[in-house]
């Protein structure tokens, strides 16, 4: 009986195993996808669809995209720089929020949290958005017009709330009747035993903030503050001009090369999408156990 036993374990092991298999398989289909288009030819696109393998190999998206070196490597600076210093102010920010909210002494509590849930449902629009950030702040054509938009994320805030108050009382008052104050419980006890949700919320954020482009559509003329997303979008939207000029134009198709639109977008995708997929092993101990934060425990 032992035997038949170990043996049911053996193929329900190889069951589950080769299920998650394939469902690695699907999840990672999308991304092969995407680079084979990258570097497929346009023609082929154009004749038979997207496809897994390349019919011709094609770099020519490549090297449209990267014809100026130096714009793309300013342009994944300022984007490291914008996406780092809100990510690094937003966890700051949040998480002393957090805390303060998740103290059952805290006698504002209540109405603060209704504030910040009324702010997820309504808000001033983007004309005074605008105003705000032009006429007021003169923060237009800098890196502050970038980065501050991108710390007023509510929702985490309650996120890391909720984690916070499963952190037993009893800590908390044991640092207090050692002398501790509150941002010493904030930072050698809160944040210490938070780390997961702090990963998590951290990695959902910084990909929200490198994918960010709306606020330099808005407030950036200066091409030298192109984040990378923006000034992908540019090109792309360039060469979409051209190729419908080329269309236009009386030029034959077979006297002149149109440009690749179509792979050239799949392009941009990874472009933008590789620094993100190096990131995310760094996270992955910690994001794995922050995944069941704010869930109610029975």
């Amino acid at each position: 009986m032992a035997v038949r036993s170990k043996r049911k374990i053996a193929v329900g092991e190889w069951v589950v195993h080769a299920y998650l298999a394939v469902v690695s398989l699907l999840f990672i289909l999308p991304l092969w996808a995407v680079i084979s288009i990258s570097i497929s030819d346009e023609v082929d696109i154009t004749k038979y669809g997207f496809s897994l393998i390349p019919r011709n190999l094609d770099f020519t998206s490549y090297r449209y995209i990267f014809e100026s070196p130096a714009t793309i490597l300013n342009a994944y600076k300022v984007t490291i720089i914008v996406s780092g210093a809100a990510l690094v102010l937003y966890l700051l920010v949040s998480s002393m929020a957090a805390y303060a909210l998740s103290r059952s002494n805290f006698k504002y509590g209540k109405a603060i949290s209704f504030y910040l849930f009324f702010t997820m449902l309504f808000n001033g629009g983007l004309v005074p958005y605008y105003i705000l950030m032009n006429q007021y702040l003169h923060l237009r054509n800098s890196y502050l017009a970038l980065i501050l938009p991108l710390i007023g994320n509510v929702w985490y805030i309650f996120i890391m709330r909720t984690n916070f108050r499963q952190i037993p009382d009893a800590i908390v008052e044991s640092a207090k009747i050692d002398g501790a104050g509150e941002l010493q419980i904030y930072y050698k006890i809160i944040l210490p035993l938070s780390k997961p949700v702090l990963a998590t919320v951290g990695l959902l954020q910084l990909l929200a903030n490198w994918n960010a482009w709306f606020q330099a559509m808005l407030f950036i003329d200066k091409s030298e503050l192109y984040p990378l997303q923006y000034l992908l979008q540019t090109i792309l939207r360039n060469a979409q001009e051209l190729s419908r000029g080329f269309e236009n134009s009386m030029v034959s198709f077979t006297a002149s090369q149109p440009l690749p639109t179509e792979s050239m977008r799949m392009a941009m995708a990874v472009i933008a999408t590789g620094p993100m997929l190096l990131i995310f092993p760094f996270f992955q101990k910690y994001f794995v156990k922050g995944l069941t934060v704010g869930s109610v425990k029975g």
